[in-house]
């Protein structure tokens, strides 16, 4: 089966690249690079070194290529950048997913996985509740706005054309080759500067002082599982939410590094951002019958940090 993974040279297209080169799959990858790197792909993968914007630049190659399932990892993920450049973040998540739609029903992919957001989707989550399928999405940022945009194409297209689709909405997904860039990247940007022995910011929930935003942080070795499912027709949902159904608190994440990593580094606590979400937790029942259970935050943390072990 040849497969096309779009920012397969980014943090969890890298990771899903490895696991399908191990599983004997024809690989190629679609990264114009802006976050990625090209040292995390195998030598015998090839790498097209093209923007998903550039629509001219993605029928080519999928004309070259012709893969028979594409997976869409490739995204403008940081919520705060979104907010910065609405422009830039709706061509990426907009009009680079409509590019590789359209390329897909051009040259005959018969399944499209769409890597979308649970973090951010749905907007406000209730404190002690957990946001399922069918509730109605509240987005509250632009980069949110963006993925329920590419959710309804994905949707659109497989209505219109009969192409399969899953659509994976993620928790905070982390591990080993996050960039410290974004606020879903928040433990790359505390292990970076843990390393550094610089302070930690802890941006406000609701009150500066407060113990952060609630997330639900899954370890990026269960996305992989989860896509590789997907890749393979093995899902049956047309949506699925990626999580643990565990919140916590940005302050109890530094506090776990810190140990973990035996360093001890000042908390700076910071005013509420412009499109955060204070609380946001997925139910993940359909996912936990899928797989086996998740690895617990501490687990993946150690990990992440130590990634041989």
């Amino acid at each position: 089966m040849r497969i096309m993974i779009t920012g397969g040279a980014g943090f969890i297209g890298s990771h899903l690249v490895d696991a399908l080169v191990q599983k004997n799959f024809e690989v190629a990858v679609l990264d114009n690079l802006s976050s990625g790197s090209s040292q995390y792909l195998p030598k015998n993968v090839h790498l097209f070194k093209n923007d998903i914007c550039d629509r001219d630049a993605v029928f080519a190659v999928f004309k070259e290529f012709q893969p028979e399932v594409v997976s869409h990892q490739a995204a403008q993920s940081s919520v705060v950048e979104s907010v910065r450049n609405l422009m830039s973040d709706c061509n990426t998540n907009i009009i680079g997913t409509l590019n590789l739609l359209d390329a897909s029903i051009e040259t005959n992919v018969t399944r499209f996985v769409f890597a979308s957001t649970g973090g951010a989707i749905y907007g406000e989550i209730p404190p002690g509740s957990c946001a399922t399928i069918d509730r109605t999405p509240k987005p509250l940022s632009p980069y949110a706005i963006g993925k329920l945009a590419a959710e309804h194409y994905v949707e659109y297209f497989h209505r219109q054309f009969q192409l399969p689709v899953n659509i994976l909405r993620y928790a905070n997904v982390y591990g080993s080759r996050q960039s410290s860039h974004g606020e879903a990247g928040v433990v790359g940007i505390f292990l970076q500067q843990l390393r550094r022995g610089e302070p930690l910011t802890i941006f406000a929930r609701k009150c500066q002082g407060d113990d952060g935003c609630i997330r639900d942080y899954i370890h990026v070795s269960d996305v992989v599982g989860v896509n590789l499912r997907a890749i393979t027709g093995g899902i049956a949902d047309f949506v699925l939410n990626v999580g643990t159904g565990i919140g916590t608190p940005t302050r109890e994440l530094a506090l776990q590094l810190m140990q973990l990593t035996e360093t001890e580094v000042e908390l700076i606590f910071a005013e509420k951002r412009d499109g955060d979400v204070e609380h946001s937790v997925l139910e993940v029942s359909r996912f936990q019958k899928l797989l086996p259970p998740p690895l617990p935050l501490t687990c993946g943390l150690r990990k992440t940090i130590s990634p041989e072990c």
